[in-house]
């Protein structure tokens, strides 16, 4: 289990917190590019991008490596194992309480079936009882 204090997890949830991050992990996630082809659909400068593949190296999601001029990165997804299996936690939680708002929609559907067909039997309500008041 993943506990809510692991430091790694802390350095993951920021990198992905940022969109140019996200769009560079997206593209990478079909190959190794190099730090100008990423840069480039995001209108950045070459140090912009660099300093981005930065926050995403430090979290391990992203490995660099230089040949020559180029500098070559490509994804390292082991990372995203921890944040799945800490989200997952939440999962049953929600899948819980919409199983219950299924079971409340399942019993609302006979009188909502009563309030838009007029023709179909309506359930018999009971009146409020009457208050006399006394007069003087």
């Amino acid at each position: 289990m993943v506990t809510d204090r692991a430091p790694l997890l802390d350095r993951v949830f920021h990198a992905l917190a940022h969109p140019a991050r996200r769009s560079i992990i997206r593209r990478l996630a079909a190959g190794e590019q190099n730090l100008s082809e990423l840069a480039s659909p995001l209108k950045m400068s070459f140090p912009a991008a660099s300093k981005h593949v930065r926050v995403l190296e430090g979290a391990r999601l992203v490995r660099r490596r230089i040949s020559g001029r180029q500098h070559m990165c490509r994804l390292e997804a082991e990372p995203l194992k921890e944040v799945t299996q800490w989200t997952e936690q939440f999962r049953a939680h929600w899948e819980a309480r919409f199983q219950a708002l299924d079971a409340l929609l399942e019993e609302m559907k006979p009188q909502d079936a009563a309030l838009t067909n007029p023709s179909a039997p309506t359930p018999r309500r009971r009146s409020a009882p009457r208050i006399r008041r006394k007069t003087s």
